[in-house]
């Protein structure tokens, strides 16, 4: 009874009597931690949308941007570090959302190479042999030590490789003679129709790559109509791979590794890879070298889907030759537009060995600097 009465007083007392008793469970500090510093800028990550302004500055930004996308491109100037660590962060980014269902397509190979590709990224062959077979220096130039992390890491996770690239000599000829000009085995490495683009920016941006090559020799060679017919048939041969390849393994997605050039305004690759698989969703990403803004430049809007500011190091100022005038007496260095991707070399390399050395002969200085220029722009 003792017992009853006892238990029949607590049930009537009320809960905040007791209530200070029950121990509660501490709050989970540990967890809302990381989503606070989540939120803080990554100094990795100094990107825009290139329409909206608005920032994409974390690690978690990032990636909603990259996993919903089946095709990222990260543009590049090619000689700079920095906009290769983008393309391997957003690659890292790919391989979460996608496992291995990813292939990774390079400007830096053309389509003739792929077999080799294919060896170096299934491991069977070195590093020294795929530098060798596909002769990296000829065929592009570029410290390989830049794109290293990016073949590794096919390598490493069995990912795919893909070999874009329209073979110099079909992309210089079109600059020379035009797109009827191209024997049929030229005519495989493009898709059967291959259009000119219309997008207003990008002409415009051409025709001031066009114009900036001045009274070079190898300017004379070309016409402005088979320029742009040269340009139109490079990046649909490159787009037109990435499409074939999108839509032969649906579910896969594909980052594409070129030149800015071949990025900006989405008139290039990308116009070219839509135009050709059916609901495909895209994200370009183009790589200003300039330090981390505040805000989008105004001069930076539309330039892709997003703009990526990247900080570039300042180059070496050039070695001054033994005889040179005073400063004062030197003429001012150029600020022209920037350059449209390198065809001139393509277009030195079609020509027959003594053409070549003719034009060498003509104007060796102008011909090297404007090669330098487009190669170090884009």
């Amino acid at each position: 009874m003792k017992n009853l009465i006892f238990f029949l007083l607590i049930m009537t007392l009320p809960l905040s009597a007791y209530a200070k008793y029950v121990k509660k469970p501490h709050s989970n500090v540990d967890k809302r931690e990381p989503a606070a510093d989540a939120a803080k800028p990554d100094p990795r990550f100094c990107i825009f949308g290139a329409q909206s302004g608005k920032p994409f500055n974390t690690e978690a930004a990032f990636k909603s941007v990259v996993w919903k996308s089946d095709v990222v491109y990260v543009g590049e100037t090619h000689d700079q570090a920095a906009d290769h660590q983008a393309q391997f962060e957003a690659l890292k980014a790919m391989k979460i959302a996608r496992g291995s269902k990813i292939a990774v397509g390079f400007e830096m190979l053309n389509q003739t190479l792929q077999p080799v590709l294919d060896e170096y990224a299934s491991g069977a062959i070195t590093q020294e042999e795929f530098l060798t077979r596909v002769n990296w220096q000829k065929e592009w130039g570029f410290d390989f030590n830049l794109y290293k992390p990016l073949f590794d890491f096919i390598a490493e996770n069995k990912l795919r490789g893909l070999a874009l690239n329209v073979p110099k000599k079909v992309v210089g000829k079109i600059a020379r003679t035009g797109l009827d000009s191209l024997t049929p085995e030229e005519k495989a490495f493009l898709p059967e129709q291959v259009t000119v683009t219309t997008h207003k920016k990008y002409n415009e941006y051409l025709k001031a790559s066009f114009a900036g090559h001045g009274d070079s020799p190898m300017a004379k060679m070309f016409t402005l109509e088979n320029y742009l017919a040269s340009m139109a048939a490079w990046n649909e041969g490159m787009g037109n791979k990435v499409a074939e390849f999108l839509n032969a393994n649906p579910g896969w997605s594909v980052l594409v590794v070129a030149g800015n050039g071949h990025v900006i305004y989405n008139a290039a690759i990308p116009a070219s890879v839509k135009a050709r698989v059916k609901g495909v969703r895209q994200a370009s990403f183009y790589t200003e070298g300039e330090p981390c803004q505040e805000t989008l430049k105004k001069d930076h809007k539309d330039l892709a889907n997003y703009v990526w500011y990247t900080n570039h190091p300042p180059k070496p100022e050039p070695a001054k030759p033994a005889e040179q005038a005073p400063a004062e007496q030197a003429p001012a260095a150029s600020t022209g537009t920037a350059t449209a991707p390198a065809l001139m070399p393509a277009i030195k390399s079609d020509l027959p060995e003594v053409q070549r050395a003719n034009v060498d002969a003509e104007s060796n200085k102008d011909l090297k600097e404007a090669i330098q220029k487009v190669k170090s722009g884009n």
